[in-house]
């Protein structure tokens, strides 16, 4: 069974953060920098929310609010579901769909370790169908002969 720590295994260990007092541009900028869609917000060392692309698109620009001016603390998600590195990613894919979100923290010993999206999900999956597979080839190809 796949877990979580096999998907960030698969993925850069970078945590991208931010203060809750930081202005949502700043997370628009961290995210459009580093070709992300959610950033942690963290209080000191502590997992304080979660703010999305979409926060910002719901929470911000759609009722007029100025990003320069909008602390994240003011639209971010405050304690988000998360994850630890042992949950399987079967887990992970019923919190996001019953809950409709797309990002989750990983926490171990209560300390982030991670973020894991349903991108990231995604593509552990298929790298694992694409092992079974060759898998497959293999033990086909080796008894092919022996019908």
């Amino acid at each position: 069974m796949a877990t979580v720590q096999s998907c960030l295994d698969q993925k850069s260990r970078a945590v991208h953060a931010l203060s809750p007092r930081h202005q949502v541009r700043d997370a628009l900028q961290l995210m459009h920098e580093h070709r992300i869609r959610s950033v942690m917000v963290m209080d000191g060392n502590v997992l304080a929310g979660i703010v999305s692309e979409r926060d910002c698109a719901l929470k911000v620009l759609l009722p007029g609010l100025d990003a320069n001016n909008t602390p994240l603390s003011a639209v971010m998600t405050a304690a988000p579901v998360t994850v630890a590195p042992q949950d399987s990613l079967d887990h992970c894919m019923r919190e996001m769909t019953t809950r409709s979100i797309r990002h989750l923290p990983v926490l171990s010993g209560g300390a982030v370790v991670g973020m894991i999206s349903i991108g990231d999900i995604v593509k552990d999956i298929m790298r694992q169908q694409e092992q079974h597979i060759r898998y497959l080839e293999t033990y086909i190809k080796g008894h092919s002969g022996s019908y």
